[in-house]
């Protein structure tokens, strides 16, 4: 069976107290787009009405902006993000549970890097 998607834009979306995603009154399982023009930008999954999946979005031309993965509404894993030119301008480091973040990295759009951090200290 195909993934439900619906358009974040869609009217019938909303949100409830608690910060889930609701479509039509209910909580939302599947994927959720978001458009601008005619150009996809961004691709999320959803469980229950909370992020958790792989998270996407791309710049209008196409090209991949950033890349993280999302467990029970928490960035977990590495979370990756792109310039515009496709050079790599950050890499992120959580812990598998979300809470914790490890490690940062951060790149200029000619590859050099500007920022290194991680939580025991290192560089």
């Amino acid at each position: 069976m195909a993934a439900r998607r619906i358009d974040i834009d869609d009217p019938e979306v909303d949100m409830d107290d608690a910060q889930r995603l609701l479509y039509r009154g209910e909580l939302f399982t599947g994927e959720v787009t978001e458009y601008l023009g005619d150009a996809l930008v961004s691709l999320d999954e959803y469980v229950d009405g909370v992020q958790d999946g792989p998270s996407l979005e791309w710049y209008k031309d196409g090209t991949l902006r950033s890349e993280t993965m999302v467990r029970k509404g928490r960035a977990c894993g590495e979370s990756k993000a792109w310039h515009q030119n496709g050079t790599l301008a950050s890499l992120r480091v959580f812990d598998e549970d979300g809470l914790t973040f490890r490690e940062n990295y951060e790149w200029d759009e000619d590859g050099r890097p500007t920022k290194s951090w991680r939580l025991d200290g290192g560089s």
